[in-house]
């Protein structure tokens, strides 16, 4: 199987099973003599966690990060980072009813009919459960990236969204962090909980939006034609379990104004009176805040009776066991912010080897 590295300069490998013996990665061409809060890190994986609320799956993970190699004393020595996060509380037996049988709109069917063979068990190597390696990655890029600013919240939730731009929201930790759903606005966040609940109670799951913010991010961050800014994020964001689709500034509502209306009119001192363009132009930063949105789907395994086909293609009814959330976006918070933070060291690492390692100081 390909496809279990990303970046190129800053390059994260990753590896593990849902229900295996563990989760784990190595990271590669890390600079040295990093400081690094370990407690910092954790602390982001214990945002990813599942069990942290009553609105996500209850599996009980402690999630605990294991730095096997390239930190000493809390710095970066330049060598690979390995880590490995060990899986506590699978269960394997609540999937023992889909060994032969595809869920829908899961990956069970495309895996084997790729590799003719599939873990079965919460789902393999397709789990959001990989994710949990992205997140130690992201946090260490985060916190050399410390000039630049990641925020992610949780928009909307099915039919429900926040109706303030993220200008107008309150983006502190604290405030994001205050909310189980992770929506700085204390009113629509409690009618999205409570909407998860009638869901959940249902048998059923819910997808949603999650909206990030990145400030004081330089001028002239991105690469024209292939490798542009706003592509290598897009990439990064359709990368992540469940994500079905990504714009960044005005987006689709853009194509809704005339050139007169959506163009970003300059001040003097090259700010823009508007930032329809969200903060990328030619696929290079211009200074302004960079925003975007990623859509999450719904969950495919749900707790009500399914119609789908076995192995032989044979129609067969089946129904969800196991623990499951009935919304991921609370958990995705962090993931969008470490996916983000990578393409952003990716960026910082080229720029050092082209000689330009100021841009990001």
């Amino acid at each position: 199987m390909g496809g279990n590295i990303f970046g190129s300069l800053f390059r994260v490998s990753t590896f593990g099973e849902s229900h295996g013996c563990a989760m784990g990665g190595v990271i590669d061409g890390c600079p040295s003599k990093i400081t690094l809060d370990i407690k910092e890190i954790q602390y982001e994986l214990n945002r990813r966690k599942p069990g942290q609320s009553s609105i996500v799956t209850q599996r009980k993970e402690p999630d605990q990060v294991i730095f096997l190699s390239g930190i000493i004393n809390n710095q970066t020595t330049g060598t690979p980072i390995g880590f490995i996060i060990y899986n506590k509380d699978h269960n394997t037996k609540d999937y023992k009813h889909i060994k032969n049988v595809y869920r829908p709109s899961h990956s069970d069917f495309t895996y084997e009919k790729k590799y003719g063979i599939r873990d079965y068990r919460g789902g393999g190597r397709s789990s959001a459960r990989e994710t949990i390696c992205r997140v130690v990655a992201g946090a260490i890029a985060k916190q050399f990236l410390k000039k630049v600013q990641i925020t992610s919240y949780v928009s909307s939730v099915g039919p429900i969204s926040t109706k303030k731009s993220y200008q107008k929201l309150d983006l502190s930790r604290e405030s994001i962090e205050k909310s189980t759903i992770r929506c700085p606005e204390y009113k629509t966040s409690e009618k999205m909980i409570s909407f998860i609940h009638k869901i959940k109670k249902e048998g059923d799951t819910i997808g949603g939006i999650i909206t990030c913010v990145i400030k004081n991010l330089p001028i002239g961050i991105g690469e024209p034609i292939f490798n542009k800014l706003h592509a290598e994020l897009g990439k990064a964001m359709l990368s992540i379990n469940a994500v079905k689709g990504f714009e960044y500034g005005s987006g689709f509502d853009g194509t809704k104004l005339k050139g007169s209306q959506h163009n970003d009119l300059f001040y003097s001192n090259g700010k823009t009176k508007t930032n329809h363009s969200g903060g990328i132009q030619g696929g290079i930063s211009n200074g302004m805040d960079i925003y975007f949105k990623v859509a999450f789907k719904p969950v495919a395994t749900i707790m009500k009776e399914q119609k789908t086909i076995d192995e032989n293609g044979n129609y067969v009814f089946i129904d969800g066991k196991g623990r499951h959330d009935p919304c991921v976006l609370p958990r995705a918070v962090p993931i969008v912010e470490a996916m983000t933070a990578l393409v952003l060291m990716e960026y910082h690492m080229y720029a050092k080897l082209s000689n330009s390692s100021s841009i990001f100081n």
